[in-house]
C-alpha cells in the first residue's frame, strides 16, 4: 500500500530553508524548536539522506536539501494557497506578505503608500525587503516583486504599471563649466557617474524620436549600486549621470540639476509587479497586489 506523503514535515522544512533557520522557523509557525527538528529528522529517515548539516554555530543546507528545497517550497504555498482559496470570500486577508522592490523607488513611492495598507488590513504584515539586485523570487520565497526593467520573456507572471522616464541630468555649476552636450557622442568629453546594474553599465545607450540609437561608453569617478547615492556627487558639479525622475525629478523641478540632451533619452523601461507564476495565491498576496497596481499606476 502506499505511503502518502509526509506534507507537515515538508512545509516545515521549506520554512526552515526560507527562515535559514529552526528558531526562526518555530517562531513563524507557532511551534517549538524541538517540534520543527523532530520534523526535519522525520523527513531525512524517510528520504534516507541528510538535509541540513548542523553544527552548534551554523546550519549548512546540503545538496540533496537544496534540490528538495524549491519543491518543498511549491508544497508549501500550494497548500497555503489552496486553504485560502477555499475560505469564503469574505475571509479577510491575514498573514505576511514578502515583497521586494527596488531600493530608492522603494524608499520614494512604495513605503509612503503601505501604512494605508496595514490600516485597510490590520491582519496582514509585510516583511519589504529593498535592493536594486534582481532577486530570486521562487528561491527567496517572495511573494511580489517591483522591478524597473525591460522585462524578458519568463515563467514569472509580470503587470506592466506604468513607464518610468529617465534622462541626463547634472549640476548647473557642472555644465556651465564642462559644457552642456547635445548628443550622446559628447558624453566622451564628460565625467560620467555610473549605475552598477544597469544591463550593460559598462555602456550607456540612447535613442531619439527618429529611432536612431547610439551607444556610448562613459567613464567618471564615481560608480554605485543605488541612485541615491550618485545624488551628492551630481549636486557637488562632479559629473553628470542618467537617472530615474522619482530619483531626481524634484531637484530638477527646483533648478538644483539640469536636464540635458532632452531630445536623445535611454531606452524605454517600465515598472511591473512580478509574481511566481501557477496556482491560485492567498488572499493575503491578492489584496497588495491589487493595491500596488492601484496605488503605483495611479503615480504615473
Amino acid at each position: 500500500m502506499a505511503r502518502l506523503p509526509d506534507l507537515e514535515a515538508l512545509a516545515i522544512f521549506a520554512r526552515v530553508v526560507e527562515l535559514r533557520g529552526f528558531s526562526a522557523a518555530a517562531q513563524d509557525l507557532g511551534l517549538s524548536k524541538a517540534t520543527v527538528s523532530k520534523a526535519v529528522t522525520r523527513l531525512e529517515t524517510r528520504l534516507g539522506t541528510r538535509l541540513f548539516n548542523r553544527t552548534s554555530r551554523r546550519l549548512a543546507i546540503t545538496d540533496a536539501g537544496a534540490k528538495l528545497a524549491e519543491r518543498a517550497a511549491r508544497v508549501l504555498a500550494e497548500g497555503e494557497a489552496a486553504e485560502d482559496e477555499a475560505l469564503s470570500q469574505s475571509q479577510v486577508p491575514r498573514g505576511l506578505v514578502r515583497l521586494a522592490a527596488p531600493m530608492s523607488f522603494g524608499l520614494a513611492e512604495v513605503a509612503p503608500i503601505l501604512p494605508d495598507f496595514l490600516a485597510r488590513y490590520p491582519e496582514v504584515s509585510i516583511d519589504l525587503h529593498l535592493s536594486d539586485e534582481v532577486v530570486d523570487i521562487v528561491g527567496l520565497g517572495i511573494d511580489m516583486v517591483l522591478r524597473i526593467a525591460a522585462l524578458p520573456d519568463s515563467s514569472l507572471v509580470a503587470r506592466r504599471l506604468r513607464p518610468m522616464t529617465r534622462y541626463a541630468v547634472a549640476s548647473p555649476a557642472y555644465l556651465d563649466a564642462r559644457g552642456r552636450p547635445t548628443h550622446p557622442s559628447q558624453l566622451a568629453d564628460h565625467a560620467c557617474l555610473g549605475y552598477a546594474y544597469l544591463p550593460s553599465p559598462e555602456t550607456w545607450r540612447f535613442v531619439n524620436a527618429a529611432g536612431e540609437e547610439v551607444s556610448v561608453r562613459p567613464t567618471g569617478p564615481l560608480c554605485a549600486n543605488n541612485a541615491d547615492a550618485l545624488t551628492p556627487a551630481l549636486l557637488a558639479g562632479l559629473g553628470l549621470a542618467v537617472q530615474p525622475d522619482f530619483a531626481v525629478g524634484r531637484l530638477v523641478a527646483e533648478g538644483r540639476l539640469e536636464a540635458v540632451m532632452t531630445d536623445w533619452t535611454p531606452p524605454p523601461v517600465a515598472l511591473h509587479l512580478v509574481q511566481p507564476g501557477g496556482g491560485p495565491r492567498p488572499a493575503r498576496v491578492e489584496a497588495l497586489a491589487d493595491f500596488l497596481v492601484r496605488g503605483l499606476a495611479r503615480r504615473a
